[in-house]
């Protein structure tokens, strides 16, 4: 027998926050770090690590650890980064939902 699958309700407002933004202020800015630092000692491009901090790309699940392994002595878990990634991947993409114009299924009769 089909599950009934209970619609979660929109969530209005401001988009949770992008744990680059989180990263930047919580690690970069406290510990007046550079980009170029960091970025070598992960073994990351610089690139990459700025695009993350200035919100330009999501955070993957290898960068979240790198950020743990780095500064889990600060209180960086890779798993609350990929929640708060979770959670702004989650808001943004429900509120673009109505635009895929996909309507609920309903089985024939």
């Amino acid at each position: 027998m089909a599950q009934t699958i209970a619609k979660r309700p929109r969530k209005r407002g401001l988009a949770p926050s992008h744990p680059g933004a989180f990263l930047r202020v919580e690690i970069f800015d406290e510990l007046n770090l550079s980009i170029s630092e960091v970025a070598r000692h992960m073994g990351v491009r610089h690139a990459t690590l700025s695009d993350l901090l200035n919100e330009k790309s999501a955070l993957s699940p290898e960068m979240a650890m790198r950020f743990e392994l780095a500064f889990g002595h600060c209180g960086i878990d890779a798993d609350m980064l990929l929640r708060m990634q979770a959670a702004r991947d989650a808001f943004l993409i429900q509120q673009k939902a109505a635009s895929f114009g996909v309507q609920q299924y309903r089985p024939s009769t």
